[in-house]
């Protein structure tokens, strides 16, 4: 019996191997070392321990398996497939090709099963880091003793590259910190990256590290199926610290030309060497080859998923009956039900303030109606202003505080962000200074990338940081962040569009959103809130107009919104009618219809934009620029703004010169 059971996972091993290595040959494009090599720790995790649902791929409860090497694709795609879910054979063989659900590297919103977008190397076992956190808060918040309602794990498959990456070494960091004990990452120690052996550029000892970061570290051989096994079950009693197992594995196992090789790595092996590693792995010839035997083992997954997934089920009903207002709240959490409840509850903006500071206020209101809202800052929580009062310090003591201390890891700290979002149950948000986005940035971009809803604030947005100089000052960052598709970069021009956009950003299902702030005061200058809507919600609007219609029209963000209106009152005393425009967010304003884009900025009205920053790209919608097109200086901001020619005079003086005044 054991034999046959054995016999059985090398058919299910050797099926993903086979799917693996014919899709990347038909695609003639792809990575078939990995899947060949980390195929059989892969299936063990998945046979024996994953706790998923295939014909339901958003169970709330399921374990979360994150292919952090996502080069390896195609071995995710195999287990996908052989265990149920909706990836048919077809998509299999349409790997790599235009409108398939099999991409090179993996896309969650594409293909069923998939639970983040990986590829850039590190991404992937950083935003589990923050599915991690996300369980664990929510288990705090919501289990009770008799009533362990969020209980589930999250799965890392990570590569050599994979831990070689800054944004690993931030984000594993901050786990061990955190003592994320339902973590494990199960690391494919292959000894291969692109350019070779790992001798070239990979020395350090993994175990030891991994120790001094607080985890528990556990090694084997990736092909003894039992003692994968028995390595994983020990990993998922270690409550206290996440935990790595490190897999001795090889690349491109079963190629006799290949194995071991950087050979195997990026390439098809070549239709020889397909057929020599069948031979040797004794996977039948044919293409695409799923055994009767394999199937049937992997659908079973299905029908086991549906049972824990309706256990959990009936034990979500016992905790209804039992906890009715907990229960409710964490339907509403897991809903994504957003309410605005807290515009009613928020102060008038009135008095001049930093749009950091009214940010908070706003944050504030949100948590208070919102409670498993969380989110912190990288170092500086009291400078952005991140902080919800009387919400506690995260921590392993503290699981379910709501202020989270990323440290100095604004990477890691955006990836982590990103975990908690897909992870769903809990608004997350994280903060730094704007300049910093410049580190943040590539999981901003796969934020976008993966239409995952998460909410960064960026403070200090401007020149008007002042004297810490032009190391601090963003000058290039706006247009920069505003460049990327599918992310909706907002810079607020006082505590109202502040409001506004975060019950945008809230209302988000598929964009990221990016609040930029003030650390200077501002003036009050847009309307409060008409019962839930505001005109700030629209990307841009008129915010103060001139009678007669406009000569010209001043179009500003954020803090320079004030100087344009400023402007504007210089330019009446001149008999040139302006309208000025607030024009908080480019990409709301974008997917406005036509009519109500050219009633705001009309094409043959001499326009001018105001922006404390790069003035490229503003030539979509202005003829002349009041910017930055060169670094900061070290010096208080009425200098700065005085020095860099941001000021109402010369605000006044561009536009009558564009009219020929």
């Amino acid at each position: 019996m054991v034999s046959t059971e054995k016999d059985l996972d090398e058919i299910c091993i050797n099926t993903l191997r086979g799917l693996a290595i014919d899709a990347v040959q038909k695609a003639n494009s792809g990575h078939p070392g990995l899947p060949l090599g980390a195929a059989p720790f892969a299936y063990v995790l998945w046979d024996r321990h994953l706790k998923h649902n295939p014909a339901d791929p958003s169970w709330f409860n399921r374990d979360r398996f994150v292919l952090s090497a996502g080069h390896g694709s195609m071995l995710l795609y195999g287990l996908l497939h052989l265990f149920g879910y909706d990836l048919s054979l077809e998509e299999i063989k349409s790997f790599r090709q235009w409108g398939s659900k099999t991409p090179g590297h993996p896309e969650n919103h594409l293909t069923p099963g998939v639970e983040t977008a990986t590829g850039p190397l590190g991404q992937g076992i950083s935003t589990a880091v923050g599915m991690a956190v996300a369980e664990r808060f929510l288990a705090a918040r919501f289990n009770r003793p008799d009533h362990q309602i969020v209980d589930h794990y999250t799965y890392v498959l990570a590569s050599d590259g994979d831990l070689m990456e800054g944004v690993t070494q931030e984000a594993c960091s901050f786990a061990g910190h955190q003592k994320l004990g339902k973590l494990i990452v199960l690391y494919d120690d292959n000894e291969i990256t692109i350019d070779g052996s790992t001798e070239l550029t990979f020395t350090e000892d993994v175990a030891r590290k991994f120790d001094a970061l607080g985890w528990h570290v556990q090694g084997c051989d990736g092909n003894d199926l039992d003692d994968v096994d028995r390595l994983i079950s020990l990993a998922k009693d270690e409550a206290s610290r996440p935990s790595l197992i490190i897999c001795k594995t090889t690349i491109g196992y079963g190629s006799p030309n290949k194995a071991g090789s950087e050979k195997s790595h990026g390439a098809a092996l070549g239709v020889e060497e397909v057929a020599l590693t069948k031979q040797a792995l004794d996977i039948p010839e044919d293409d695409f080859f799923v055994p009767e035997k394999a199937a049937a083992h992997g659908r079973a997954a299905v029908e086991r998923g549906l049972k824990s997934q309706e256990s959990w089920m009936d034990a979500l009903s016992a905790y209804a009956s039992a906890h009715p207002n907990e229960h409710q709240e964490l339907v509403a959490a897991l809903s994504g039900d957003r309410n605005f409840a807290w515009l009613g509850e928020l102060p008038t903006f009135r008095e001049s303030e930093a749009t950091r500071n009214s940010s908070s206020k706003i944050l504030n209101e949100i948590a208070a109606e919102h409670p498993t809202m969380i989110g912190g800052c990288a170092d500086l929580a009291g400078s952005v202003k991140t902080e919800i009062k009387d919400g506690g310090i995260m921590s392993a003591a503290v699981p379910d505080g709501r202020n989270v201390r990323y440290g100095v890891r604004e990477h890691a700290m955006a990836a982590i962000v990103n975990g908690m979002t897909l992870h769903r149950g809990t608004i997350a948000f994280g903060g730094t200074f704007l300049i910093f986005s410049d580190y943040c940035r590539p999981s901003l971009r796969i934020a976008a990338l993966m239409q995952c809803p998460s909410i960064f604030l960026f403070s200090h947005d401007s020149i008007g940081l002042g004297e810490d100089g032009p190391t601090h000052q963003p000058i290039e960052h706006v247009m920069s962040l505003r460049a990327i598709p599918n992310f909706n970069v907002m810079r607020p021009a006082d505590g109202n569009e502040t409001a506004a956009c975060w019950k945008v950003a809230l209302e988000s299902t598929t964009t990221p959103s990016a609040i930029l702030l003030t650390r200077q005061n501002v003036r009050q200058l847009s309307p409060s809130f008409d019962g839930e809507q505001h005109p700030a919600e629209r990307g841009a609007y008129v915010l103060r107009e001139c009678e007669g219609g406009p000569q010209a029209v001043l179009v500003a963000t954020g803090s320079e919104v004030e100087i344009a209106v400023d402007a504007a009152t210089i330019l009446s005393e001149q008999g040139i009618a302006c309208r000025v425009v607030s024009m908080p967010s480019w990409h709301l304003f974008e997917r406005q219809d036509a009519d109500y884009r050219r009633s705001v900025l009309p094409p043959d009205v001499a326009t001018v934009s105001v922006e404390a920053g790069r003035t490229f790209g503003w030539s979509k919608y202005a003829q002349a620029h009041v910017g930055i097109d060169r670094f900061g200086a070290s010096a208080p901001a009425p200098t700065l703004y005085k020095e860099f020619g941001i000021t109402a005079d010369a605000v006044a003086s561009k536009a009558a010169e564009l009219i020929g005044r």
